[in-house]
């Protein structure tokens, strides 16, 4: 699975956080990132995105699911391997 956050939607709610803690944080600024040892707080791209692979260290993928369900404004997205988007 791969898991993508949108940091301009992000609000700073921590929903993500309190449900998926070994996979999501809250950076200085209050926006989501992917917890990723590759990665940083602040690593994203020009359009706000965040984007990592699911790793052995995160929470399971059930619990990375209610993560993205629970985000009050969709700023979450999971893909299957292959890059087909997953329906939260």
């Amino acid at each position: 699975m791969k898991i993508q956050v949108d940091q301009n939607l992000c609000i700073g709610d921590g929903s993500c956080v309190m449900i998926a803690a070994k996979t999501f944080k809250l950076n200085p600024d209050g926006k989501c990132y992917i917890l990723n040892e590759e990665l940083g707080p602040e690593e994203k791209s020009a359009d706000g995105m965040v984007k990592s692979p699911a790793t052995e260290t995160m929470d399971a993928r059930d619990i990375i699911l209610e993560a993205a369900r629970a985000c009050p404004v969709q700023a979450l997205r999971l893909y299957e391997d292959d890059g087909t988007e997953i329906k939260v």
